[in-house]
């Protein structure tokens, strides 16, 4: 008897806890905060730069470093082109203490990777081959055939960064009696420009910051 009273008892608790967890009301946790009081949340710089917008297209983030409106008092001179980001916020760096306001942009420049010299394609390989075996007879040695993609059985007779020696090279070839073409190679790569305005009095404490980079050009612009 005493058995079955207390399996009976040990099934009763048992249901009751089974309902007690199914029917219980959920209790919503408190939020934790991002961080103590009085201290100042961390910033990802990613999340920095998504805050800031990069614009529509090619436009770069404004980093303001004055809320001065625009006046007729003021001009602005945009300064570049930076190659990589590191040097144009280096270069930023060392210009907001002297200007009013600044920004960078995003722009993509076309910049030479040199000059190519070359016969063009002939119809098969071993035409190509019989046209630099003849090149060889006349002393050329510099040569190369192109043996696979878009300029196949095309010769190469060098490349060069400067177009004074590609045209020397193409005259020399030339004087034996083929036709050499010479072509500017061409890539684009990113650049980075700082746009900035300077009081229209100002002295040339702008000019110092950037005095050192000679390559660097400098554009009277419309202000922002």
């Amino acid at each position: 008897m005493l058995p079955r009273v207390l399996f009976l008892l040990l099934l009763a608790l048992n249901i009751g806890g089974a309902c007690w967890i199914a029917f219980a009301p959920e209790e919503t946790p408190a939020p934790v905060p991002a961080s103590d009081p009085g201290v100042t949340p961390l910033v990802l710089l990613s999340e920095l730069e998504a805050n800031r917008g990069s614009g529509p297209a090619q436009a770069g983030a404004a980093e303001s470093v004055s809320s001065l409106p625009a006046s007729a008092n003021e001009r602005c001179v945009s300064v570049g082109p930076f190659q990589t980001q590191s040097d144009m916020r280096a270069m930023m760096g060392s210009l907001k203490p002297k200007v009013r306001r600044i920004q960078y942009r995003n722009e993509v420049a076309t910049q030479s990777r040199g000059y190519w010299v070359y016969l063009a394609a002939l119809k098969s390989r071993e035409e190509a081959l019989g046209v630099a075996r003849n090149l060889s007879s006349r002393g050329v040695r510099d040569y190369y055939v192109v043996t696979a993609g878009e300029q196949l059985n095309t010769i190469s007779l060098g490349l060069f960064r400067e177009r004074a020696n590609a045209e020397r090279r193409k005259s020399e070839i030339a004087a034996m009696g083929f036709s050499p073409q010479l072509i500017e190679r061409t890539e684009q790569l990113p650049v980075y420009w700082i746009d900035f305005s300077v009081a229209a009095d100002a002295g040339s404490d702008w000019q110092a910051a950037i005095a050192g980079a000679a390559d660097l050009e400098q554009r009277t612009i419309t202000c922002f």
